[in-house]
């Protein structure tokens, strides 16, 4: 059993069969025909804020693979708070075949994954959010530049380091390609990960720059990316923020012209329009953000087969079913169930009658 919860537990060829299986399933549900690899599953979300994408692309792709979600909304469990992370990841392993977590901070994640008896999916935490970062790299396999491989990409993330920026620079770096980050120094990488990247990028024959000339890397991009300037309890800091961004690192019109015509520009959603980047640029001819939001269904339906598929039991017989249902069957029959509007028998679990019912007996005779 393996967990998802950041990609750099992973190697590249297990990330690239990843890469192949969400393919595969996207091509099946283009015609149509998901195989119900999931058949009879379930799957826990956990949410600690609401979400569009997240929650949509699993319980679809779920159901699409003849499973069941079931969704968990904040506040809805205890979490944490009556009830231990340790408890509600073993309860959860009871009852659940695979468990989505989309938490704030890091460390739930790490703890649901560390008493979970099933896999356990990070769905985004303040850290990083590595479901995105497969789906950003199959998007961007499907519009490389001509003549291009993966491989040969730059990719350049405009803007705040966030968890977005940091599952972009890991995944990019592992699979041997260019990473830029531009943004002003206050809102930089921080040196650990830019060690992490730095390794991935020996291994691997990649690359990766911190810069606050965001002109200068614009024109390297075959793949230029921004995301929210503010996230979560960052409130406080909007107008220092604004300030600091506003306007030299919004993806305008204007600073799009600076990168090379292939250039194709990402954004996870949801976006500030007008904010970290115009509508002109997120709705014009260079933008695949719908591509993107698209294939978070696809990706999410190779995370969950990847994850789930080898735990499930294959080798159950027919003959195995029909002989639970024969015995399910007959008990139904022996309790008047199986009878519509019947009352109950009074058919005990140990097989004897109880004794109201044997002293009526005793009466008749």
């Amino acid at each position: 059993m393996k967990h998802f919860v950041d990609t750099q537990e992973f190697d590249r060829g297990e990330l690239e069969d990843l890469l192949q299986l969400i393919s595969l399933l996207k091509e099946a549900d283009g015609d149509g025909a998901v195989p119900q690899l999931l058949a009879g599953r379930s799957l826990g979300m956990i949410f600690e804020e609401p979400s569009t994408r997240t929650r949509v692309s699993f319980e679809v792709a779920m159901t699409k693979l003849g499973g069941h979600a079931l969704y968990l909304k904040p506040g809805e469990i205890h979490l944490g708070v009556r009830e231990s992370l340790h408890d509600t990841a073993k309860v959860l392993s009871r009852m659940c075949d695979v468990i989505e977590a989309r938490t704030l901070k890091h460390q739930t994640v790490l703890g649901l994954a560390k008493d979970s008896d099933v896999p356990v999916i990070n769905g985004l935490t303040d850290f990083n959010h590595p479901t995105q970062a497969v789906c950003d790299l199959f998007t961007m396999s499907e519009h490389l530049p001509q003549g291009k491989r993966l491989q040969d990409c730059t990719v350049v993330f405009v803007g705040d380091r966030t968890n977005v920026c940091s599952s972009t620079m890991f995944i990019t770096t592992q699979f041997g390609m260019r990473f830029l980050h531009a943004a002003p120094a206050a809102y930089q990488a921080p040196e650990a990960w830019v060690r992490v990247a730095e390794r991935n990028a020996a291994a691997s024959g990649g690359s990766v720059e911190v810069t606050d000339d965001v002109e200068a890397a614009v024109a390297q991009a075959d793949f230029l990316y921004t995301d929210l300037w503010w996230w979560v309890d960052q409130e406080d800091e909007i107008p220092q923020r604004r300030a600091a961004f506003m306007p030299r690192y919004q993806v305008s019109a204007e600073l799009l012209q600076k990168a090379p015509q292939h250039a194709r520009f990402m954004h996870c959603l949801p976006a500030s329009r007008g904010v970290e980047v115009t509508d002109e640029v997120i709705d014009g001819p260079q933008s695949i953000v719908f591509d993107q939001a698209e294939n978070r269904l696809h990706a999410e339906k190779g995370i969950l087969v990847w994850l789930t598929y080898p735990t499930i039991k294959h080798a159950v017989s027919e003959d195995l079913r029909r002989w639970h249902k024969g015995r399910i069957e007959a008990h139904l029959g022996r309790a008047g169930w199986d009878r519509a509007g019947s009352a109950h028998t009074g058919y005990r679990f140990d097989g004897r009658q109880p004794l109201h019912a044997r002293a009526a007996m005793s009466k008749e005779r």
